[in-house]
């Protein structure tokens, strides 16, 4: 793909894998804000970039793009130690100024007010980010501000400490906005008591092995990264405060150590979760680990990882041919997005230049590139606290993540069947391929067809996770639920066990309370017929012989039009169905329908042979547990 601005030449001596250096990411930032620009109002408060509005309106998304645009150029400023030869900062202040004159009139330039989060809640995200961008810039934008000017956006800040945030990351919003105040010696009762709650409910969240749930129930997805580590992370280096940063920093370091695992050969991050369309924000946690020294990478890996996502994007058409960030992965896809996704959404990936505020001789930009965690060897790793199983194989440079653990459905909110998301209800996702729509056939999907009604599943109910060396496991158990009719079947649920091993996954589901008469299908990866790609789906025991080919007209976020593979079996009471699941790009020294030599049905699980040496893998029910045994 074309990109729509000039680029450093490459060098591959420092940066082997990406050929991306420091001064790359200089020019990726300088070529986004040019583009976002063009679109200006003439006061320079509203960036009004074109494209499909979001739920929250057109002014709603104009400060969205003038904040989010901002975080670019409070990195890209602030890690040039205030130099600023496009003239950034003299667009921000006089947009400051028009913006915040006369906020909540229906004009040309001025903002929105911040108001509850369910009455008009846009604004108070937005705020974080142009807290955030005065913060990095102060000595070179707010110190030269007019004192009125002042005034008046810390009074718009205000509002983000006066309402109700979302109950979920937002709360970081007004706890960046307090830190900001607080900086420029404008705190008081009202800033410490933001930044008490956020804290405070951030313990809450905080699960272990340095994984945050979005608000009080199960969703964990890459807003770990981007926001639950950033935000406090962040506040705590650019404030010194040194107790705070251990603290915080020490759970960034303990996620990475998991998330560093999740991007593929090719810079993809695993396509799971809401907000895609943030992109190469995914590697933000990466690079404000390498920033502050809180991360297991070295600095090379670090890098390769950074710029990989970063240009994996670049690469691949997420600008127009008008430099603008577009809705969606590669190019527009709308079944990516969310109804709060505008057209300035995309530039959350700008706190990715997070990794700029490290200066041209930091180890991050010093060090040569070195092989990323999927570079090095095969590897599975069960992380018990999200409930997921990571799988990843050098060979392909894959990276596969088996969902037993995020759902994000709130712990108030029932389990309605027209609420599916295919972002976390599929049991598997990977950075090669994305879910299918809703609308089509479910990709990485057991339904339970009840009277011809097919199952989806919504509240995900961990089982535990675990392995050794070259394997691993997780599971969880969940309530089928269905689109029309009763919405539930008393006394069904389905108990799902995922064991990876190399490019493997051995799919074993014992489905508990199913009527007479019922069925169960299961998926397998949902890949375009011309990909690289092989997806295959063998039924091992409770299934009907031959699996289907079933088709996605919708495609995915990295194909125009899909296939996956399909299983079908009968079912009723309890019944046990084996699988032996696979996504490979490169030949697998035995192919999968050979995988495993002999299957081994008992009255609670089951176990199986391995081909290749001989291992015997037992999964077993009641309760749920996996053993391995070497052959």
């Amino acid at each position: 793909m074309s990109i729509p601005f000039e680029l450093p030449t490459e060098d591959r001596a420092s940066s082997p894998y990406t050929g991306y250096t420091r001064a790359h990411w200089e020019a990726v930032a300088d070529g986004l804000l040019w583009a976002a620009w063009r679109w200006s109002t003439p006061g320079r408060a509203l960036l009004d970039l074109p494209g499909r509005p979001s739920r929250s309106g057109v002014r709603s998304d104009g400060l969205e793009g003038f904040a989010r645009t901002f975080l670019a150029a409070g990195f890209r400023v602030a890690g040039a130690d205030g130099a600023d030869p496009h003239g950034w900062l003299d667009r921000y202040a006089e947009g400051l100024a028009s913006g915040t004159r006369t906020p909540g009139r229906d004009d040309t330039e001025s903002w929105p007010l911040i108001l509850d989060h369910d009455v008009q809640g846009q604004p108070m995200v937005e705020s974080a980010s142009v807290a955030l961008g005065l913060r990095l810039t102060a000595p070179w934008l707010w110190k030269h501000l007019d004192s009125g000017v002042q005034d008046r956006v810390e009074e718009w800040l205000r509002g983000a400490l006066r309402h109700v945030p979302a109950p979920n990351n937002w709360y970081l919003f007004p706890y960046t906005v307090a830190g900001f105040l607080e900086s420029v010696g404008r705190g008081d009762a009202e800033t410490a008591a933001a930044r008490h709650r956020a804290l405070e409910l951030m313990e809450g969240w905080y699960r272990g092995e340095g994984w945050y749930a979005d608000g009080d129930g199960r969703a964990f997805d890459h807003y770990n990264g981007w926001a639950l580590h950033l935000y406090p992370v962040l506040d705590a280096h650019l404030g010194g405060d040194t107790d705070a940063l251990a603290r915080y920093g020490d759970r960034l370091r303990a996620h990475l150590d998991g998330f560093a695992l999740m991007f593929g050969s090719d810079g993809a991050p695993v396509h799971f979760g809401r907000s895609l369309t943030y992109r190469f924000a995914a590697s933000a946690a990466v690079g404000l680990g390498a920033l502050t020294g809180h991360t297991p990478l070295t600095p090379g890996a670090s890098r390769r990882l950074v710029s990989g996502s970063l240009r994996y994007f670049v690469d691949r058409g997420a600008l127009t041919d008008e430099g603008v960030l577009s809705l969606g992965w590669y190019g527009p896809h709308e079944a990516t997005l969310q109804p709060y996704s505008g057209p300035a959404s995309p530039y959350w990936a700008s706190k990715a230049f997070v990794s700029l505020l490290a200066p041209a001789d930091h180890p991050l930009w010093a060090a040569p590139e070195e092989p990323a965690p999927v570079e090095e060897a095969d590897r599975v790793l069960a992380l018990s606290a999200p409930g997921l199983l990571v799988q990843a194989t050098r060979a392909d440079g894959i990276v596969r993540l088996h969902n037993h653990g995020s759902d994000h459905v709130r712990p108030h909110e029932g389990e309605s069947a027209a609420e599916d998301d295919p972002y976390y209800g599929r049991q598997a996702y990977s950075t090669r391929t994305g879910p299918t729509a809703r609308e089509n056939v479910a990709d990485n999907h057991l339904s339970v067809e009840v009277n011809g009604r097919s199952s989806v599943r919504r509240r995900v109910h961990p089982l535990g996770a675990g392995g050794g060396d070259g394997w691993g496991w997780a599971a969880s158990w969940h309530r089928p639920v269905f689109v029309s009719g009763p919405p539930m079947v008393p006394g069904l649920r389905v108990e799902s066990v995922t064991v990876a091993r190399g490019p493997y996954e051995l799919r074993v589901h014992r489905v508990v309370g199913a009527p007479a008469g019922a069925r169960v299908t299961h998926t397998g990866w949902a890949t375009g017929p011309e990909e690289p790609l092989t997806s295959t789906l063998d039924g091992l025991h409770g299934w009907e012989p031959e699996a289907q080919t079933v088709r996605a007209p919708q495609g995915t976020a990295y194909v125009p039009w899909a296939e996956l593979p399909r299983l079908s079996g009968t079912a009723g009471g309890t019944s046990v169905h084996v699988a032996l699941a696979a996504l490979t790009g490169a030949p697998a020294s035995v192919p999968a329908d050979g995988a495993v030599a002999e299957v081994l049905p008992g009255e609670d699980g089951v176990e199986v042979v391995w081909t290749a040496d001989g291992a015997r893998t037992r999964v077993s029910f009641e309760p749920v547990a996996v053993t391995h045994t070497e052959g």
